[in-house]
């Protein structure tokens, strides 16, 4: 790669680590591995900036390459994991100044739970706000698969979203 490759490449990375990390921790649900996967997926774009600058949008490429890279690590690993305990709301008051950091950490809690292509489409979809169309291009899948893990991964956070409010009312009672 040329220079001015180079110089075109670290002006990409600069502008925009902090989104393709915070699409990345969407996808793994750790701020580490968030970063590692960033870097893996950085250095395979490095290899081919040149093609990848001048086909279209590096960016949306870049993001789908962590979408797809995300979801090779968790068919790689094949262990369960888990992310800690939920943290119990109960002393949640209203006006709490925490509280929207809470749902905020409720709902990244509730999109780790769900199984990586479907949390790979959701994340996308609602969180990088890709059309249809594009989050289909980007994972290589159907619209119509878009559409059915879109719809199926929202009912199963709305299902666990509902679960977690009614815990915490039930604390509170």
């Amino acid at each position: 790669m040329d220079t001015d490759g180079e110089e075109e490449f670290r002006q990409f990375v600069q502008a925009r680590w902090h989104s393709l990390v915070r699409t990345a921790f969407l996808l793994t649900g750790d701020q580490g591995r968030a970063e590692d996967l960033v870097q893996t997926v950085l250095v395979k774009v490095h290899r081919r900036w040149g093609h990848v600058a001048h086909a279209g949008s590096p960016y949306a490429y870049t993001r789908a390459a962590l979408a797809n890279e995300s979801a090779s690590w968790w068919r790689r690993r094949r262990v369960a994991e888990t992310f800690g305990e939920v943290p119990a709301h109960a002393d949640r008051a209203r006006g709490d100044a925490y509280a929207a950091y809470d749902t905020r950490d409720e709902v990244a809690r509730a999109v780790l739970a769900l199984p990586p292509r479907m949390r790979a489409v959701v994340v996308l979809r609602y969180f990088d706000d890709l059309s249809e169309a594009d989050t289909a291009e980007a994972l290589g899948m159907s619209t119509g698969s878009v559409k059915s893990q879109a719809s199926r991964g929202l009912e199963r956070l709305r299902a666990v979203l509902q679960q977690t409010q009614g815990t915490a009312e039930r604390s509170l009672s």
